[in-house]
């Protein structure tokens, strides 16, 4: 297959679903005419980032597999003749709830559904409230302009899931996201989180032979209940197979970042670093223990 552009879109959603979904669609379109062929959204598009209280409330924002989010980017994505990573909040049953994101494949199909499998539990972001942990496992997408990888968010700090979806033949990991910083810990710890972050993906990129890229939120979104809030961090990237960052977004900026994933070279990194070769798969049946400490 020949080359393809990848892009992620870096955006404030803080409307409603339709509002949000409009202005995605929007960005999806402009970066589509800047020659992306494969283009990413940030985590929960339609939505503010509601997971900052437990409220019941919320629940009304899911919405069911091919629902408003799919068919507006089915549509779309035919159109345009892209391929769209599109994150939602899936209501699959009454009580069933999943961080969810579909891969929509050139031609308007659903290429692939992932389901988010790590679900946090943090001061505002309390995401076990609302999320089951996925149920279909570490996935990739076979689509017309390649293998696509999707992982969400607090994925993106475990290597299991990055190699899982590595292994299944993935050219790109793409990473919606939604991660900031409370400000009252940002002066103290801002700086070290957000280098923790970006360099937890680059090692991912490295150690698997892959692109990687991670579409992040920006601005401050108040906490509903009227108490603190998040300020998302911006700073979405695209990393070659080498860690090595061929696009950057700023902290507080919406913007469209694209990159060549060129698959020639991504061919002569896994021959020269041949990771895949050299794995002790013999070796490795410890790694689905909780602990190895009595």
């Amino acid at each position: 297959m020949k080359n393809q552009k990848i892009a992620v879109i870096q955006l404030q959603l803080n409307h409603g679903p339709d509002q949000n979904l409009a202005k995605c669609s929007q960005w999806v379109e402009k970066a589509a005419h800047q020659g992306a062929t494969v283009i990413c959204l940030p985590e929960l598009c339609a939505s503010h980032y509601f997971c900052q209280q437990e409220d019941t409330q919320h629940f009304d924002l899911a919405e069911p597999l091919g629902g408003a989010t799919f068919e507006r980017f089915s549509v779309q994505a035919k159109s345009l003749g892209v391929v769209i990573v599109a994150p939602f909040f899936e209501r699959r049953m009454p009580g069933i709830y999943h961080n969810s994101a579909y891969t929509v494949d050139a031609d308007g199909s659903q290429a692939g559904l992932y389901r988010k499998m790590h679900i946090p539990d943090d001061p505002q972001f309390y995401e076990k409230f609302y999320f089951t942990p996925g149920d279909l496992g570490f996935r990739s997408a076979r689509t017309q302009h390649g293998h696509i990888g999707t992982l969400i968010c607090w994925d993106q700090w475990y290597p299991e899931a990055a190699r899982l979806t590595a292994l299944q033949g993935a050219e790109v990991l793409f990473y919606p996201t939604a991660i900031g910083w409370l400000p009252p810990e940002k002066a103290q710890y801002g700086e070290t989180q957000l280098q923790a972050w970006m360099g937890a993906m680059k090692g991912h990129a490295v150690c698997n032979g892959v692109y990687v890229a991670a579409a992040n939120r920006i601005g401050l979104e108040p906490n509903p209940s009227g108490e603190g809030g998040i300020e998302f961090w911006g700073h979405s990237f695209i990393a070659g197979p080498q860690g090595e960052i061929l696009a950057q977004a700023s902290a507080d900026q919406e913007e469209i970042l694209m990159a060549e994933l060129n698959r020639e070279h991504l061919e002569t990194v896994r021959q020269n670093w041949p990771f895949y070769r050299d794995r002790r798969i013999d070796a490795y049946e410890a790694i689905t223990e909780r602990s190895l400490l009595p």
